[in-house]
């Protein structure tokens, strides 16, 4: 026992009087090492070895302003959740009924989320304000998107790395969609100054002869050609009613719309081909509206770039395969029977 060693004076531990436990009951005396409460604040007094821990709970400031950012941050979270989880289900829809059907939910307490001691809390103009909240941050994430009156709902953003590939995709479907677009906008630039050339020319035709054609004469549009060798044996079955016809070829055939044998007529100026006169290309532009007189010299300069690139292409192809040009063994065979000929001509001589 310490009080039975001679020599050693024994220590007491000091204790708080009565009116200090008074002053301070939140205080509880330990020592560092028992400190096991992970939430509290060590005090350690400069004089005494001693510490004071002093929790969270114990401040009842901290404690009233910690519920109620609880609560706000809860409510917000829940409309933002309930709102979009509206949209979601609904893919288009509108701020009205996003609005009327949550003040029906919680004005019922149909939400498992919220009491029905608090549904009184969230009258209807709150929750129409929140909604409206809720719409607005959603659209400004690009998680929705609102044309007047109507919302769409577009989806959670995604990686940043995905979202660029899926972009350069849907950029190309488009740049191919206005090519191809553009592609039938001059073909049909080019069909309009043909039909409306080959009326003019008609009509120069009937002032000149003073008549018009002979019935048998007129060719009507639309109409197709079908084109073969002389020596093709042609079967041709019509149907009762003339609407459908039934040909069988021995020899291969071609086949041209009228706007092809239009243009092989130079009825569209050679705007297809880049073989445009200045001349020509001013009437052309008279035979079109003006809000399409820029795409007429867009279809010649294309026919001329389309040309250019053709050039160069072949220009290149005969540089890379070097000096050397092999004959083809068609025109090889070819010249080795007109030799023969020859040499045959010379023996009959």
């Amino acid at each position: 026992h310490p009080a039975s060693v001679s020599g050693v004076k024994q220590i007491l531990p000091k204790t708080l009087s009565a009116v200090g436990a008074n002053m301070l009951p939140h205080l509880v005396i330990s020592t560092p090492q028992s400190s096991s409460v992970p939430a509290g604040l060590l005090l350690t007094s400069p004089h005494t070895p001693t510490s004071l821990l002093q929790t969270q709970e114990s401040s009842p400031c901290s404690t009233g302003r910690s519920r109620k950012g609880d609560k706000n941050g809860k409510g917000l979270r829940h409309f933002s959740m309930k709102v979009c989880e509206k949209v979601q289900k609904k893919v288009v829809t509108s701020y009205n009924e996003v609005a009327d059907e949550l003040v029906a939910e919680l004005s019922s307490g149909d939400d498992n989320n919220i009491s029905p001691n608090d549904a009184h809390v969230y009258d209807q103009k709150n929750i129409r304000r929140r909604v409206y909240d809720a719409l607005n941050v959603l659209m400004a994430m690009n998680i929705i998107s609102k044309d007047k009156k109507e919302i769409k709902w577009i989806g959670f953003p995604t990686n940043s790395a995905q979202e660029c590939q899926d972009l350069e995709a849907e950029r190309q479907r488009r740049l191919e969609r206005i090519k191809h677009k553009q592609s039938q906008l001059q073909e049909l630039i080019l069909q309009q100054i043909a039909f409306k050339n080959l009326v003019q020319r008609n009509r120069q035709a009937e002032q000149q002869n003073k008549r018009a054609p002979p019935p048998n004469t007129v060719i009507h549009l639309p109409f197709v050609i079908v084109n073969t060798s002389k020596r093709t044996v042609i079967d041709c079955s019509i149907s009762n009613d003339k609407f459908e016809y039934l040909f069988n070829f021995d020899n291969m055939f071609e086949i041209h719309d009228d706007v092809e044998v239009l243009k092989r007529m130079g009825l569209a100026f050679g705007l297809e081909s880049g073989r445009c006169s200045p001349e020509q290309l001013k009437i052309a532009k008279s035979l079109v509206p003006k809000a399409l007189q820029p795409y007429v010299t867009g279809v010649c300069l294309n026919s001329v770039m389309w040309k250019f690139l053709c050039a160069c292409s072949d220009r290149g192809a005969s540089s890379s395969n070097g000096s050397r040009v092999e004959t083809p063994t068609s025109y090889m065979e070819e010249e080795e029977d007109d030799e023969d000929e020859d040499f045959d001509e010379d023996e009959d001589d």
